[in-house]
């Protein structure tokens, strides 16, 4: 089939059902192999979930003029819009349903989750929202089907207006070639990373110096700050925003994350990709999924399922201790936050351990991350064991990882705050971003300090875009939010700091009322069954 052939929605969505992973950029329809899915840079999951939709916008801001040559080869021709529009289906995979291989080596559909639709229609839980459970839950009450059904893809009712939403898609690319041609693309390294350079030299060389001289707590405090600057490089190149060269920039990044921080960039890569793209989805988002120790959304209190982390994030009785006084640890758990972020990298290699042939680094890549972290344990390791004592050296562990904290808090007040819900699959991309996302205010002078995460509205919407020019680009998004009728939303460090503590407080306030509820209810059977025991024992 060629360009000239025209598919029908219908056409789609019985491919689709048919194992077909087809996505819509502009009016092409791209089939992706399955050796593709598996070797796509950006991960698996940053394409199943747009099986069935138009991702122009997606796919346009997280790829280059010379890849976007390359997507159109995987066209097998034209889709019929209505009115210019695609309507689009829901992917399999924000229903439950995935392919995998059988006992044969074939693939085929397999339920790894349930689909919890909105009962109502309300800001919170709008009528479009589908949240995953285990897959069990339902069992219970209706029979499981074998394979997605067309009603499976069909989405649910929703309250936006695709005319409408098109319009901001429109607007936006209109906005993204604004931008490309006032050259924001351009990466400042003089002005830009010139002075970051400097920072990591200069806190680099206290470190070792003030160690040299047993000066212990400042050489954490030094360590701890520079691992604090480099992480803001390390995203950068993550999301190919300083060179623009994927080889070059995810070498530089493995050099960072890995050999200087002990961190995988490969997993962060893997994990802030889906971030980006499905953002405050209680079941896709995995960077908002962090219980036992957070819940954002009430949501959370019904053991979802993640379709990232591909299991059930359980409302257990720990978490139920934890988040009904999270606002009150909040501070505390982000001092050790870094802790697992070791954990999820090493976990995330492991897995890939035996999955490496892939565009997304293949062999090289990922020998270069074990090398990298073999190296910096070398080296980190030595450090400790220099210290001359373990109680040293436990205060030099904690106080070099406790130092870099803000980091993390400054990472969630950019979402923690804003929408959770579920507006379905005619959201467009920019109306998404400006939902669930917030920027930090903050003065130049102070910028070094948030490393352009502070901007993170702009960066939602122009992930490439080199953070040094992210915040000449904010002014042109505001405008274009304002002609739009979009809310920016941004707010100051401290009023940040309490929006995210009262939505913390909130979802804490319901687990207490939750269990004042069961205990209740508990009561009142124990008191019930002592009555029928009165009542037969006269």
């Amino acid at each position: 089939m060629g360009a000239t052939t025209l598919h029908t929605r219908q056409d789609v969505a019985a491919r689709i059902l048919a194992g077909e992973y087809l996505i819509v950029y502009r009016d092409l329809l791209l089939r992706i192999p399955p050796s593709w899915l598996d070797a796509h840079p950006g991960g698996s999951l940053a394409l199943l979930h747009f099986v069935g939709r138009d991702a122009t916008d997606e796919i346009e801001a997280y790829h280059s003029d010379d890849t976007l040559r390359m997507v159109k080869r995987f066209s097998t021709g034209r889709v019929e819009l209505l009115d210019d529009l695609w309507e689009p289906l829901l992917p399999p995979i924000m229903s439950g349903w995935v392919r995998k291989l059988n006992a044969d080596g074939k693939q085929e559909w397999y339920r790894e989750a349930s689909a919890a639709c909105s009962a109502e229609n309300t800001p919170q839980n709008p009528s479009s929202q589908i949240l995953l459970v285990d897959k069990d839950f339902q069992s219970l009450v209706q029979q499981q089907s074998h394979a997605p059904t067309l009603a499976t893809i069909s989405p649910p009712p929703t309250d936006l207006s695709l005319k409408v939403q098109a319009r901001h898609s429109k607007a936006y690319r209109e906005l993204h070639k604004r931008i490309t041609e006032a050259g924001l693309y351009q990466t400042p390294y003089l002005t830009g990373y010139g002075p970051e350079i400097v920072r990591y030299v200069l806190f680099g060389s206290i470190a070792a110096y003030a160690y040299s001289h047993n000066w212990l707590i400042t050489s954490a405090i030094a360590l701890g700050l520079m691992w604090h600057q480099l992480v803001f490089t390390a995203h950068d190149l993550g999301h190919m925003g300083v060179t623009h060269n994927w080889t070059i920039d995810r070498m530089l990044a493995i050099f960072i994350a890995d050999f200087i921080g002990g961190l995988s960039i490969g997993w962060w890569v893997d994990n802030h990709n889906v971030h980006h793209l499905v953002t405050n989805h209680p079941s896709h988002d995995p960077d908002i999924e962090h219980l036992p120790f957070f819940a954002i959304s009430p949501a959370f209190l019904t053991s979802l399922w993640s379709s990232y982390y591909k299991r059930i994030m359980p409302f257990d009785k720990f978490a139920k201790i934890a988040i009904s006084i999270q606002h009150r640890l909040f501070y505390l758990v982000m001092m050790f936050a870094r802790f697992n972020l070791y954990a999820l990298s090493y976990s995330f290699l492991f897995k890939k351990a035996f999955d490496t042939k892939r565009a997304r680094g293949g062999r090289w890549a990922f020998r270069a991350e074990l090398c990298g972290l073999c190296f910096f344990w070398y080296w980190y390791g030595s450090v400790l064991y220099g210290c001359g004592s373990w109680q040293k050296a436990v205060v030099y562990l904690l106080i070099s990882h406790v130092v870099p904290s803000p980091l993390h808090v400054q990472i969630v007040l950019s979402h923690f705050s804003m929408s959770t819900a579920d507006l379905g699959p005619t959201e467009s991309f920019p109306h998404r971003q400006l939902r669930t996302t917030t920027d930090v205010i903050c003065s130049d002078s102070a910028a070094f300090l948030h490393g352009g995460l502070h901007l993170q509205v702009t960066h939602h919407l122009f992930p490439r875009l080199p953070r040094h020019n992210l915040r000449k680009a904010s002014e042109l998004v505001k405008s274009f939010a304002n002609e739009q009728g979009l809310e920016y939303a941004e707010f100051g460090f401290v009023h940040g700091n309490k929006e995210v503590l009262g939505v913390l407080k909130s979802v804490a306030d319901q687990v207490k009322i939750i269990a004042k509820v069961a205990n209740v209810e508990a009561r009142e059977a124990v008191e019930k069954k002592i009555a029928e025991q009165e009542r037969k024992g006269r």
